[in-house]
């Protein structure tokens, strides 16, 4: 019972930091795109295809008007997403018979 507990408390501590910290992130350019800018270079890059159909592009979720707000918005979505993921995956392993092989 003190796992979940445990749990409860650190997804609501991912997602008050996602969601309130989020905003107030630097909007600085990151290294790499630092130097693409420094060197001329920076509209040349072209997205992969997985960021073109990334659900919440560019750390901004679609259709808020308010860039912190919309920020917000993604650090909840994906803090949300990143739990469920590593939250089925455990089920997933957990469940794995006593008898499988380990590789």
């Amino acid at each position: 019972m003190k796992i979940r507990w445990l749990t409860i408390l650190a997804l609501a501590v991912a997602i008050g930091l996602a969601t309130a910290a989020s905003p107030f992130a630097s909007s600085s350019p990151d290294g790499l795109e630092r130097v693409a800018g420094d060197n001329a270079f920076l509209d040349q890059g072209r997205l992969a295809k997985v960021q073109e159909d990334a659900p919440v592009p560019d750390y901004a979720f679609p259709g808020v008007d308010d860039p912190r707000v919309a920020t917000g918005l993604a650090g909840f979505a994906g803090t949300l997403g990143v739990f469920a993921f590593g939250f089925g995956l455990a089920a997933v392993v957990r469940r794995r018979p006593q008898g499988a092989a380990t590789a």
